[in-house]
């Protein structure tokens, strides 16, 4: 039962932490633009190599470099708007899905360029695990699972107690009701970038941070990213979250021996997981497991 907590649902919760900052930004930008956005796991890769850049510049934690990570994130996000998806907002979806797979190859070519292929790290030095009763935990999972709890509660604070926050509710619900009543579409949609690339940002240090960096991380996660907003309800960001965490989990422990003691599924199958569960969810509950934008 141990083996089943420390080496399963520690690492499910913490890989199901990152598939629900990336998810829950990836729903956001759904709800409001109605945009599946190809690119959104580069900016993952970019977030991450910008604290890498930060890292190594400045000398700080990874963990420090988080700012910088969202700072650098959200102008490259605001600029694939402003540069390409604003003029083809009025287009049909397959021609601005079609621009994010370029928006993305652009951004990870432009990471190969300047930090290589080669897999690299924060060089953080590891820590003994914490004990906590016969739990055993990293310490670097239990701020990665503090810190998605904290940035889950301030898109909360910020959909549900801000005039901005209800201006995205709104947009998601209905968007030509919300133009009418006068909400700035504009406005609201630089917010939603904003604040869908600081999530896929911390989401991309986060991941950083656990395993490794290489340019290719983000779209790695993509599609369980994807699989996670459309089991939640794609444009709903509490589903996206919820959704993150249950893939996340059930990736871990779908390499658990439970019979004879062969796993269920091979780890290296586990990532066929997400692939699952998106069929799964399109086949049997289209919509996803919850309703309307929270």
């Amino acid at each position: 039962m141990l083996d089943l907590v420390n080496f399963y649902l520690v690492p499910g919760l913490v890989l199901g932490a990152i598939y629900a900052m990336s998810a829950t930004g990836l729903s956001l930008v759904y709800g409001v633009m109605r945009f599946a956005h190809f690119a959104h796991g580069d900016l993952m890769a970019f977030g991450a190599y910008a604290a890498l850049a930060a890292v190594t510049g400045l000398g700080i934690s990874p963990w420090a470099a988080i700012p910088f990570a969202a700072a650098a994130t959200v102008p490259v996000a605001l600029a694939a708007d402003a540069l390409f998806y604003d003029r083809l907002r009025r287009s049909l979806p397959a021609v601005l899905l079609i621009s994010s797979f370029g928006t993305a190859l652009m951004i990870r070519a432009s990471l190969y360029l300047v930090f290589g292929p080669t897999p690299t790290g924060y060089g953080a030095a590891l820590t003994p695990p914490l004990l906590i009763g016969a739990v055993r935990i990293q310490l670097r999972h239990l701020w990665i699972i503090a810190g998605t709890v904290l940035a889950a509660l301030a898109l909360h604070l910020l959909l549900s107690r801000t005039r901005a926050g209800r201006a995205m509710r709104a947009m998601a619900d209905d968007p030509d009701l919300a133009r009418i009543t006068g909400v700035n579409v504009a406005q609201v949609i630089r917010l939603t970038w904003t604040v869908s690339a600081v999530l896929v940002a911390i989401a991309g240090v986060f991941l950083g941070i656990d395993t490794q960096l290489t340019p290719g991380m983000g779209f790695n996660v993509l599609l369980a990213s994807f699989a996670a907003a459309i089991l939640g309800g794609i444009g709903r960001p509490w589903g996206a979250a919820l959704g993150g965490v249950l893939l996340g989990l059930a990736e871990e422990l779908s390499s658990f021996p439970l019979l004879d003691g062969a796993p269920l599924l091979s780890p290296a199958y586990k990532t066929g997981v997400a692939f699952a569960v998106l069929v799964l969810t399109l086949i049997l509950r289209p919509q996803g497991l919850f309703r309307g934008m929270g």
